[in-house]
């Protein structure tokens, strides 16, 4: 791996199959002290629960402890210019996570700083999220190579991730979306050469019943993501046939498992009851980002980092 996570194109085959490993190890294994006396700046421009939580507690199991850095305490790029923040954290801490809107502020900072920049989410990107699933399909599935994942829904941060990520292991990946709602270039243009390189199917339909037949996992992911709270009325609209349902869900294969990143917002890209489907993996994935991220901390800031 490189020195940063900014996006999963930093990651080889073999750094993926890596960090699940070893998050599987790390689960099994509970609490480790290898990053004890290291510290993690947790420097935030949105909202979080499962992201501040996660890499906090998982900090904390691996013997280090966090810095929280709100928007108005740090004002990056408006009150500090992003180099400035970056060289300065990186007098102080061990490692910094990134939860901001443009894409190009954590690579930005990432430039700058002489530690570690781990991408905890951004408008184009959300790296940490999509190798939890990884590891959460392996877990349920037992293998990566061949599944089939119908993402269903906007072609945002979360589908390009995964998309990546699911054809650098060998899935399948096929995003259901209407016109304009598809994912873009330059993400088509590297997805469609890890799907060459590795003998996997890529493909973007606009009907989700199409998407999902004889899918082994039916992903869907919120409408409508932070910092585009303008368009919702519109996205409601336009994705109002693409919303998940036990009758869609019933159309992948009988062992289908249903995931969602969280938050959800039921009545819209779901109906309530998919939450606690028998086929819903969610609060497992939800778990899965503490043991995940608990990974790549302790590849990039560990004794054996790279």
């Amino acid at each position: 791996m490189k020195k940063d996570l900014i996006s999963m194109t930093d990651l080889s085959t073999e750094d993926v199959w890596g960090l699940i490993e070893e998050a599987r190890d790390l689960k099994k294994g509970g609490a480790s002290r290898m990053l004890e006396g290291r510290t993690l700046a947790l420097l935030f421009q949105k909202p979080s629960l499962r992201t501040r939580v996660s890499f906090d507690v998982g900090m904390k199991q691996l013997g280090g402890h966090t810095v929280y850095l709100s928007p108005d305490e740090v004002g990056m790029g408006a009150r500090e210019s992003i180099a400035d923040v970056a060289r300065v954290l990186s007098r102080y801490v061990d490692g910094i996570v990134a939860r901001t809107f443009g894409h190009e502020l954590v690579v930005e900072l990432a430039q700058h700083a002489s530690v570690p920049v781990i991408n905890g989410l951004s408008d184009d990107e959300h790296p940490c999220q999509a190798l939890t699933d990884l590891f959460t399909i392996y877990e349920k599935k037992g293998k990566l190579q061949g599944v089939k994942i119908a993402f269903v829904g906007d072609g945002n941060n979360m589908a390009a991730s995964l998309s990546m990520g699911a054809l650098m292991v060998g899935s399948g990946f096929t995003l259901a979306a209407p016109a304009g709602y598809q994912l873009k270039e330059p993400v088509v243009s590297v997805i469609k050469g890890l799907a060459s390189k590795n003998g996997a199917k890529f493909e973007m339909v606009d009907d989700p019943a199409e998407a999902v037949a004889e899918a082994d996992v039916v992903y869907t992911d919120v409408w409508t993501s932070m910092g585009q709270e303008k368009e919702a009325a519109q996205r409601r609209r336009d994705f109002a046939e693409y919303r998940v349902d036990p009758g869609l869900l019933s159309l992948a294969k009988r062992d289908a498992i249903f995931m969602h990143p969280l938050p959800a917002h039921h009545g819209e890209e779901i109906t309530k009851e998919m939450m606690e489907h028998p086929q819903s993996v969610v609060y497992d994935q939800a778990e899965n980002r503490l043991h995940l991220q608990k990974a790549i901390l302790a590849r990039l800031l560990g004794p054996h980092r790279c």
